[in-house]
C-alpha cells in the first residue's frame, strides 16, 4: 500500500517538475505580484514554488502524515498521549500501546522522506541547496486545519493554527417537522 502511495504520487509530482521546466510560466508567475500561496501540503508543489518565489504560505488541509502538521509548527504532541495515526490506539493506552507509539514516531519520519524523496530532490534543484522535508514545511505562515478541533485528542496548537471543522461537510436538509412535533412529545413527558 506504501509503494502505491509513492507511485502515486510521483505520478503527480511530475506535473510539478514540468512547471518548473517551463521558464515562461514561472517568469509569469514570478512578476505577476502574488501576495501568498495557500496550498495542500500532500503534493507539495506549492510549497516549492512559494519558496521559489520567496513568497509566504498557507496549508490548508486535512492532515499531514507523519504527525507533521504538529511537529513542524512545533506544537506538543506527547507520545504518550496522542496515538499516532496507523496505530490505532486511543488517547487511554497501555504501556504497550506507548511503545508501539514511540516506536511508529521514530519511523514516521523515514517514511516520509521516502513518500516525498521526489520532491525534496527537486526543492534541492530549484532552490540550490539541500532541503529536508522540516525545512519546506516549517515556514508555513499559517496552518488552516480541516478538522474539528473537538474530534481531535485535545493538545495546545501554535498561533499559526487555525481549525476550519466543518469545512468539507455537505449541507444537510431541515429536519421535517414531524420530528419536531415527536420531540416536542417527548420532552413534555
Amino acid at each position: 500500500m506504501f509503494k502505491s502511495s509513492v507511485d502515486l504520487f510521483n505520478i503527480f509530482f511530475d506535473q510539478c517538475k514540468d512547471l518548473f521546466r517551463n521558464q515562461e510560466t514561472l517568469r509569469f508567475l514570478n512578476q505577476s505580484g502574488f501576495d501568498a500561496v495557500l496550498t495542500d501540503p500532500l503534493f507539495m508543489c506549492g510549497t516549492v514554488v512559494a519558496h521559489h518565489l520567496s513568497l509566504p504560505f498557507v496549508f490548508f488541509m486535512r492532515g499531514f502524515g507523519c504527525n507533521l502538521h504538529f511537529s513542524a509548527p512545533q506544537s506538543p504532541s506527547p507520545l504518550s498521549y496522542i496515538p499516532r495515526v496507523f496505530s490505532f490506539n486511543s488517547d487511554r493506552m497501555t504501556f504497550f500501546q506507548r511503545v508501539e507509539n514511540a516506536l511508529i514516531s521514530l519511523l514516521e519520519l523515514d517514511y516520509c522522506n521516502v513518500y516525498y524523496e521526489e520532491a525534496l530532490k527537486l526543492s534541492s534543484e530549484v532552490l540550490q541547496r539541500d532541503v529536508s522535508l522540516m525545512d519546506l514545511v516549517n515556514s508555513a505562515a499559517i496552518w488552516i486545519l480541516r478538522f474539528d478541533f473537538v474530534f481531535e485528542y485535545v493538545r495546545p496548537v501554535m498561533p499559526n493554527m487555525v481549525f476550519v471543522g466543518g469545512i468539507n461537510c455537505e449541507k444537510k436538509k431541515p429536519l421535517p417537522k414531524v420530528t419536531f412535533l415527536c420531540l416536542k412529545l417527548y420532552i413534555s413527558h
